[in-house]
């Protein structure tokens, strides 16, 4: 495994959240993830890849559909599709192939696009 201090390398991926405990509840239903409470305005989360946050600032950054596209990896994508809407998340792009693997977009109850793909 890379050291996750490693020079120049993604660290720590931090999001906005319109609510903490609603964006726990989805991304604890639809990808395992867990989490640490750091007051009641941020949560970090364990379980992704790579740790990051979310903060809940009304003055500060909002979420967004615009800007950088996390993309999650998924063995099964049906499976992960269906993850994603049972736990409140909204599909915005549905699947579709590129080389090499398909892929699809979605909404979390914040609005946070993020993706998800599979190889072929």
């Amino acid at each position: 495994m890379a050291d996750a201090n490693a020079h120049h390398t993604i660290n720590y991926i931090e999001m906005p959240s319109s609510d903490i405990e609603m964006t726990k509840a989805f991304y604890r239903a639809a990808f395992g993830w867990t989490f640490q409470d750091w007051g009641p305005d941020y949560v970090s989360f364990s379980g992704a890849g790579v740790e990051g946050g979310f903060e809940h600032d009304p003055d500060g950054r909002q979420p967004s559909t615009d800007g950088a596209l996390v993309i999650l990896y998924s063995a099964d994508l049906a499976a992960s599709e269906n993850a994603v809407t049972s736990a409140g998340g909204t599909i915005s792009r549905p699947a579709f192939a590129f080389p090499g693997g398909r892929r699809f977009h979605f909404r979390d109850p914040s609005n946070n696009e993020l993706a998800i793909w599979s190889e072929d």
